[in-house]
């Protein structure tokens, strides 16, 4: 595509995005409430077979794993105190939205910290009530010392990210062996902008990562400390966003064009987690070119969640300001309650998908959380050698 067909096709998606309906601010989880409306997992991660045991909202609590600091902060985070032993697993945080956002929302989420390390997998992302047909949309995914962020959508087959030079826009560097979203490791997007992950989010400041879910795609935007468009940066806990003229090009765009959202997606929920090890950060071929020598076995269980979690974990943290879920309005709908600890039992087998629409569906709290454990097998890779043993997934 010529240059200037490209310079087209973007000021035609900013006049869109200038001219689109107001956000209005569904929720805001923020300060001493941030924990309120989210469930927590209690259970082990049988998701993607990671080396922890995601705790229930008491014991994340009494253990402080999960907790607003003095500054005001939401944490998240890997417990760097005890010592475990082989054969166990260490605790860790899961926790997700009690509501879920249909089409036409929009979803920022501003950090300070993010976790990272040898073991680490840290997410925040979307899910629908049954995976993969309701559809997934990861929005921060990294491992280990993995210099960038990750992006991607998991769908059912008929959802891609758009073949190079077919004028879609967007900053960050697609995997070209991985357009297709319905296989297992999704379509993935990689951030090329400095700071998304690492030491340099928080050197930087931090940033902020906004999620447009919209019937004319999917759009993830990130922006470190310094680059904050002032429409976010000085939204407030009440204000709505009306202008998303200054943010530029996204940094994955995901367009209807080459995926029908209303088709491969229903309503939303956030969910934020760290696991250790599992079937993506713990696999050799990407474990050992970082971390191998992190200990005597080169094995990612036993040379890292086994022992102390000081310093080994001392950086697994989220440490967040706000997640903030905003909607165009639309009507309620209500979504199953799927069984923390079993994966989803969802009734009947098939779902309808509704008309498009740019209105958001917003369901309100409905307790449960959890994900079907067969929907994370794309990452499915046996783990040799590993007594708390794993076939891994994400």
């Amino acid at each position: 595509m010529t240059v200037m067909n490209r310079l087209v096709y973007l000021l035609s998606i900013l006049s869109v995005l200038s001219a689109v309906a107001p956000y209005d601010l569904v929720h805001d989880y923020s300060g001493q409430t941030f924990f309120d409306g989210w469930d927590f997992y209690g259970s082990w991660d049988n998701l993607t077979l990671g080396d922890v045991w995601w705790l229930n909202q008491q014991d994340a609590f009494q253990q402080g794993l999960a907790q607003v600091n003095d500054a005001g902060r939401a944490v998240l985070k890997v417990d760097n105190t005890s010592d475990v032993a082989y054969g166990s697993k260490r605790n860790s945080v899961r926790i997700t939205t009690q509501a879920s956002y249909g089409v036409g929302s929009l979803w920022i989420i501003d950090l300070v910290h993010i976790p990272y390390g040898c073991s680490v997998w840290p997410a925040f992302w979307t899910m629908g009530p049954l995976w993969p047909n309701d559809g997934e949309i990861d929005i921060i995914e990294a491992v280990n010392v993995m210099p960038n962020n990750q992006m991607a959508l998991h769908t059912t087959p008929g959802c891609s990210q758009p073949e190079p030079n077919t004028g879609n826009v967007q900053t960050g560097a697609p995997n070209l062996a991985d357009l297709d979203c319905s296989q297992s490791p999704g379509c993935v997007v990689t951030e090329t902008k400095p700071n998304s992950y690492l030491t340099g989010f928080a050197e930087a400041g931090g940033g902020v990562w906004a999620t447009q879910f919209d019937v004319s795609g999917v759009f993830i935007w990130f922006w470190s400390r310094a680059d904050v468009p002032a429409s976010i940066a000085f939204a407030t806990n009440t204000s709505s966003i009306t202008d998303l003229s200054s943010w530029g090009p996204p940094s994955a765009s995901y367009p209807a064009t080459s995926c029908n959202i209303t088709e491969f997606f229903t309503a939303q929920q956030l969910v934020l987690d760290i696991t250790l090890c599992g079937n993506w950060a713990g696999i050799a071929p990407v474990y050992d070119p970082t971390c191998a020598s992190q200990g005597s076995t080169g094995i990612c269980y036993n040379d890292n969640v086994v022992g102390p979690g000081s310093p080994k974990y001392d950086e697994a943290y989220f440490e967040i300001n706000y997640v903030r879920a905003y909607s165009t309005g639309g009507a309620v709908s209500s979504i199953p309650t799927p069984t923390p600890g079993s994966g989803y039992n969802v009734p009947g087998a098939t779902t309808t998908s509704s008309a498009p629409t740019t209105s958001a569906s917003y369901t309100p709290p409905n307790s449960g959380s959890g994900r079907n454990a067969a929907g994370r097998l794309w990452w499915m890779i046996p783990l040799v050698g590993l007594g708390a043993g794993v076939a891994l997934v994400l």
